[in-house]
């Protein structure tokens, strides 16, 4: 496309997301974590400076022509890639299997060149949540514990794959959107180890997890069966749990995980405070193409109090 403007096919509102027209080339995808599930899925995401916050290219014309998936190239994973990249597999299924119903979307566009790359949460795509969730439950502490456990690890990597064709169908919703923001505007954090990049960064599961479960929390009203469901495959006791408490479930479960992978405590912990809510908001509101699948309809405000809750995560909250 050398005569079109590289905005022309950005996701809106940022730039225009038009389709791409003209054929690409063959891509061949070989990922190297378990991980982001991109070798499944038509979406590039880069951080866009300008507006301080991560955005992309959204279209099924950008999948992969192939993809080779060998726990071999994970085998030198560092643990906190293990860690971060595997809180994004969990958070690609959790995302997934509660985004907005794919008969709920609206607007419908009038040329089905325009539907988006996201459908929301369907019979197939819930297939593939149900298969990462239950694979998770088992095998992602386990991996991230030994290099040397190829059941696990292999386990994550197909995982990572699994959730990919989920969330690359159905979509992802409310972690990612404010995702964008946190690692976009990072401060002065760089992780322990395992990132030797001599600059500062949040990686990207960690920018993911630590809003989910303020998120859970949230939305889990508009899907409260779902909520319990999910916590039930990640390993929680649902036994007489009511749905009004489905969130809470959800959420503690999830933070029951972080808190044995060693997450630090919120985005505080990640030099955030509640004085940069404000614009972490403004820059979660133009991620159309996720936080439009939430199946629970937001206002700024409502943002800012998930950020602001996500301050600290392991603190209680009503």
């Amino acid at each position: 496309h050398p005569q079109a403007d590289f905005l022309d096919f950005v996701n809106q509102p940022i730039g225009k997301g038009l389709p791409p027209y003209q054929p690409l080339k063959p891509l061949f995808a070989v990922p190297t974590t378990a991980g982001t599930g991109s070798e499944t899925t038509g979406v590039a995401i880069f951080d866009m400076t300008s507006v301080g916050a991560k955005t992309g290219i959204a279209n099924r014309v950008l999948r992969p022509t192939l993809a080779l998936v060998d726990p071999r190239h994970c085998a030198t994973m560092p643990r906190n890639v293990a860690i971060y990249s595997g809180f994004d597999v969990l958070c690609h299924a959790l995302e997934s299997f509660t985004a907005i119903p794919f008969d709920g979307r609206r607007p419908r566009p009038s040329n089905p060149l325009q539907r988006p790359a996201y459908q929301g949460a369907n019979p197939l795509s819930d297939v593939w949540a149900r298969y990462a969730l239950d694979s998770l439950r088992r095998h992602f502490v386990r991996s991230c514990a030994s290099s040397d456990d190829v059941e696990a690890r292999s386990a994550m990597l197909l995982a990572a794959t699994a959730a990919g064709v989920g969330f690359g169908n159905a979509g992802v919703h409310l972690p990612h959107g404010i995702s964008y923001a946190v690692a976009a505007q990072v401060r002065a954090y760089t992780p322990a180890s395992g990132y030797p990049l001599g600059h500062p960064i949040v990686p990207h599961g960690l920018s993911v997890v630590l809003s989910a479960p303020a998120v859970f929390r949230f939305i889990a009203s508009s899907c409260p069966g779902r909520c319990l469901e999910a916590a039930g495959l990640l390993g929680a006791d649902t036994t007489g749990v009511r749905e009004t408490d489905a969130g809470r479930l959800l959420s503690d479960t999830l933070l029951d995980i972080m808190h044995t992978l060693g997450v630090p405590d919120g985005l505080s912990s990640i030099g955030y405070s509640s004085a940069d809510v404000p614009q972490l908001v403004k820059a979660t509101l133009p991620q159309h193409r996720v936080i439009k699948l939430s199946r629970t309809g937001y206002l700024e405000d409502q943002l800012a109090e998930i950020i602001e809750n996500s301050m600290t995560v392991y603190s209680p909250h009503t």
